[in-house]
């Protein structure tokens, strides 16, 4: 059996930080981790609709510090701030604790799960089809940069008296990969008719550590180079795709003599030749002399009116002749 395992956890200390860092002894250990949960119940509850996607929580001693993403932050602080006071008073009578607030705007929420998760949930609320709920998610995330995206909803879609499952993907999601930086989201449609699950994977694409930059630039030439022999081209490797552009294939049919009427204009391009490739030029070139020879020619006739042009010179002798008539 599959054994379903978040990818945020599975990530942890990998290419992930906690969402929660503070450090205590064993008898605090109970009331900090019920303090955090106090904490973001609190805040999903009074704020459920700005469009939450993370909260974040550092402890110390005296101090509480909570960061907030959200997509719409002008709600979560409110007129001057006046909502941000109300969220840190309660928070203080909750924790006891000093309370500092940090709002941080998701610019592209298209590429959060969360969100993803939420509007999805909302749109089935307002008995949209959840199919076109579902393909519309899916074809903007991939319009705004995801490398790949799955989303599940379960449940008694379509006011269906049996419940179950559909999935739609598009582009990669291998969550298996550690590096891959997979973000989840979950969010819960009540409808009239029950509850609809809403499950939303992203793939935001691979974080490396430093000092593999070069091995994973290879890593994707390599990976280009396998589909392009996977769909069956001829050419392998990248020298290859670009011979293969100058019709490579035409010399071998017999054909060489075409290209090389062509290459003698080019000089810069064709006058050095690729390995293998002079001698597959040698037999074209002795052939392609004759049509070589041919163009001086024609030239030849070109020089014959030159003759001609003296001719028309001569009638400037008779002008002095004219001259010793004046004279007399």
């Amino acid at each position: 059996m599959g054994q379903k395992v978040h990818p945020g956890g599975l990530r942890v200390g990998v290419i992930h930080d906690w969402k929660s860092n503070w450090w205590t002894g064993k008898k605090e250990l109970a009331d900090y981790l019920l303090e955090d949960i106090r904490i973001r119940d609190h805040i999903n509850g009074k704020l459920a609709h700005a469009g939450l996607s993370d909260i974040l929580i550092r402890k110390d001693k005296q101090r509480v510090t909570v960061d907030i993403y959200t997509a719409r932050p002008g709600i979560v602080i409110g007129k001057s701030g006046v909502e941000v006071d109300a969220l840190r008073k309660d928070l203080h009578a909750i924790t006891g604790k000093s309370v500092h607030i940090n709002i941080n705007e998701i610019k592209r929420p298209e590429l959060d799960a969360q969100l993803v998760a939420q509007s999805i949930a909302e749109q089935l609320q307002n008995r949209v089809a959840f199919r076109r709920a579902m393909k519309r998610s899916l074809a903007s995330a991939m319009r705004s940069g995801a490398q790949g995206i799955k989303i599940q909803c379960g449940g008694r879609l379509g006011g269906g008296e049996m419940s179950r499952s559909e999935r739609y993907t598009e582009g990669r999601v291998p969550l298996h990969t550690i590096r891959a930086d997979i973000d989840y989201g979950f969010a819960e449609a009540k409808t009239t008719y029950g509850r609809i699950g809403v499950k939303v994977w992203v793939n935001k694409g691979e974080i490396m550590p430093e000092g593999y930059e070069g091995s994973l630039g290879r890593e994707r030439i390599s990976e280009a180079d396998g589909s392009r022999r996977r769909r069956g081209s001829n050419s392998e490797g990248l020298g290859a795709s670009r011979e293969g552009g100058r019709g490579r294939g035409q010399d071998r049919e017999g054909l060489g003599l075409v290209q090389k009427r062509r290459r003698p204009g080019g000089r810069g391009r064709g006058g050095q030749g690729r390995g293998p490739a002079r001698e597959r030029a040698a037999a074209p070139e002795t052939q392609a002399k004759p049509v070589d020879e041919a163009p001086p020619a024609e030239t030849t006739p070109e020089t014959t009116p030159e003759t001609t042009t003296p001719d028309t010179t001569t009638p400037e002798t008779p002008t002095p002749e004219k001259a010793p008539e004046g004279d007399g």
